[in-house]
């Protein structure tokens, strides 16, 4: 969440961007390959994913949205509409979490809403 946070702010997701980013954080190789995976799929997704969420998120558009909320939905839209291996309710419930720890009060309730009707528009996942 937070290197796509930094994407967003500063507009780089150059490869060495990202590998100074995940330099400074603990972690095997196999959690830097996960986080490198989700990041490339947002990123590579983003303009679907940022569609999906603008028309779920009634009288809402992206540029409203704060930046860390906007980026937790990028990020968890992207593990319910691509990630077969992730179960809907582990995108959801760690959304919420972070949405707890890194936004504002109503954060929280407000992406839990917009991810529950995302998911509920996806149909259920392929095993």
């Amino acid at each position: 969440m937070q290197a796509l946070y930094q994407v967003e702010v500063t507009g780089d997701a150059s490869a060495k961007s990202l590998a100074l980013f995940l330099s400074h954080f603990e972690g095997g190789a196999e959690a830097k390959d996960f986080a490198r995976r989700l990041i490339a799929g947002v990123l590579e997704h983003r303009e679907e994913i940022d569609r999906r969420i603008e028309q779920t998120a009634e009288n809402w558009k992206l540029d409203r949205i704060s930046k860390v909320d906007l980026v937790i939905l990028r990020l968890a839209s992207y593990e319910l509409l691509c990630c077969n291996d992730i179960p809907v309710s582990v995108s959801i419930d760690e959304a919420i979490e972070i949405a707890k720890r890194f936004g504002a009060a109503d954060s929280s309730t407000f992406i839990n809403g917009i991810l529950d009707k995302i998911a509920a528009a996806s149909g259920p996942k392929a095993s």
